[in-house]
C-alpha cells in the first residue's frame, strides 16, 4: 500500500493517507524526547521496535476479542490501521520509574 498525504505528525509517528478512504498508513519516528519535550534527540531503530511491539500487542489483544485498528504490520516502521476518531488517551510504559512519573509520586529516579 502506498503513502499519499501526510494527515498528521506527533512526536513518534507520521500518519498518511492511502487510496482507500478507510485505512491511513502509521509510520513510526526515531525521534526521542523528556522533560515534556526540552530534550529531544534520536534513538536508532526506536520506531522499528515501536511498530514490532505495536504489532505484537495489537494481534494479541485482537486474538482476545478486544478489537482494534491494526489491520496489518506493511515492513519494519510502518502498519496498515483503520481511520477512526481518536480517544486522547496516552500511555507510558517504562521497567523503571522516571521522569515525570516520579516527580508526581515524590520518588527517586
Amino acid at each position: 500500500m502506498e503513502r499519499l498525504e501526510k494527515l498528521y505528525e506527533g512526536k513518534a509517528k507520521i500518519l498518511y493517507t492511502t487510496a482507500d478512504p478507510d485505512l491511513i498508513i502509521q509510520y513510526f519516528k526515531d525521534d526521542a524526547s523528556a522533560f515534556n519535550g526540552v530534550k529531544k534527540g534520536t534513538i536508532i531503530d526506536k520506531g522499528v521496535m515501536n511498530n514490532h511491539v505495536s504489532s505484537r500487542i495489537f494481534q494479541y489483544l485482537e486474538g482476545e476479542g478486544v478489537e482494534t485498528h491494526f489491520v496489518e504490520t506493511l515492513n519494519d516502521r510502518e502498519m496498515l490501521v483503520k481511520k477512526l476518531d481518536i480517544i486522547p488517551v496516552e500511555v507510558v510504559l517504562r521497567n523503571v520509574a522516571a521522569g515525570s512519573l516520579c516527580k508526581r509520586l515524590g520518588i527517586e529516579e
